[in-house]
């Protein structure tokens, strides 16, 4: 028997564990352009150097079972609002403008008109948002080599469930069954997603809704003031002493009496009292809603986008020329108004 040198079987172990740690390489094709590439296998995502597209190997498809529910559901929420707007046009015109005309006939006119004027434009953004098509990426040629151009498909990505390529601004909605572009997020109230296609409209209709309460919680408590019945008075005594506890007796007189009245309010009265709290706390939630919209777009942003940068870098420019750009205004003005914001500072000697 012939020992062999400790050398030798160091080399031998050490060539045994890189043989046992290399993995092979296997062969792929880009759903793209069709070209074999040459990958390991533990690659979970790769581009293509040709066409830029990018494949996902553990990408999992979405679940269509509960998709008709969505639809269902999401068309409920929008027959509810539409419900609520509609008796909130209604018993405000039913409650509010008798009194309004007891007042004088002009300004009974002058506010049924602005009514007229503010429901017409909350309906009609509200129905543009709720079945305008939110929008959807542009059709392209891919998965063979003739069709599909250098950087075509440039950090385009392959949807499982439309069966076609997503670009880097588009979002699946799983409650819609489709792929969005430029996808803020999904509306269950407009039964829609709110994407390139509607956002605008989406905006507008937020923009009205909020004027359209503030004017409703206006005129309600207008209309209440002068259909409230007097207050019972009951005598409180000697207040030049006034103290804590006078003041926290006063406060709970006139609670009281105001409940007292409140039983002997008319149904239109009652209706002007839930007009009124209904219509404030819309408007808040609303309020709410319309700045977070404001301040994404004023970072180029969507709701979307900004989850996925949480973390990283921002991916877009604060800049009020975002704003202007959404709504669609015309360069010269965008290109006019940044001259006086960004106007460089002068410095005194």
């Amino acid at each position: 028997m012939v020992d062999t040198p400790p050398d030798i079987l160091v080399v031998s172990k050490f060539k045994e564990h890189f043989v046992g740690a290399m993995v092979e390489d296997h062969e792929t094709g880009c759903w793209g352009c069709g070209l074999r590439l040459l990958l390991p296998s533990y690659s979970p995502i790769f581009k293509c150097g040709w066409c830029g597209a990018i494949t996902t190997q553990n990408e999992r498809k979405c679940e269509t079972k509960y998709l008709w529910w969505r639809h269902a559901r999401d068309r409920c929420f929008v027959c509810v609002l539409l419900g609520f707007m509609l008796f909130v046009i209604c018993g405000g015109v039913w409650a509010v403008y008798p009194v309004v005309f007891s007042i004088s006939y002009f300004c009974g006119i002058f506010h049924s008109s602005i009514t007229v004027i503010l429901s017409m434009i909350t309906l009609s953004m509200f129905s543009l948002a709720a079945f305008n098509s939110p929008g959807t990426p542009p059709i392209i040629e891919w998965g063979s080599y003739p069709v599909v151009g250098k950087g075509y498909l440039e950090n385009y990505t392959f949807c499982h469930y439309c069966s076609k390529p997503k670009s880097p601004r588009a979002h699946h909605c799983s409650s819609c069954g489709m792929c969005i572009l430029d996808m803020d997020h999904h509306c269950p109230f407009i039964g829609n997603c709110v994407g390139a296609g509607n956002h605008r409209y989406f905006i507008a209709f937020l923009v009205s809704a909020v004027v359209s309460t503030i004017y409703v919680s206006i005129m309600s408590a207008f209309a209440v003031w002068h259909i409230w019945p007097p207050l019972p008075t009951r005598s409180l005594g000697d207040l030049s002493g006034m103290n804590s506890y006078m003041a926290w007796r006063i406060f709970k007189e006139l609670i009281f009496a105001l409940l007292s009245s409140a039983l002997l309010l008319s149904p239109r009265g009652l209706v002007l009292v839930y007009l009124f709290f209904s219509s404030v706390s819309v408007e808040m939630g609303l309020i709410v809603l319309l700045l977070q919209q404001l301040c994404y777009i004023y970072q180029g942003k969507t709701y979307i986008s900004h989850l996925n940068s949480q973390g990283g870098d921002e991916a877009g420019e604060k800049d009020c020329k975002n704003i202007l750009r959404f709504f669609g205004c015309p360069y010269t003005v965008s290109r006019y108004l940044p001259n006086v914001w960004n106007t460089p500072k002068r410095h005194n000697k």
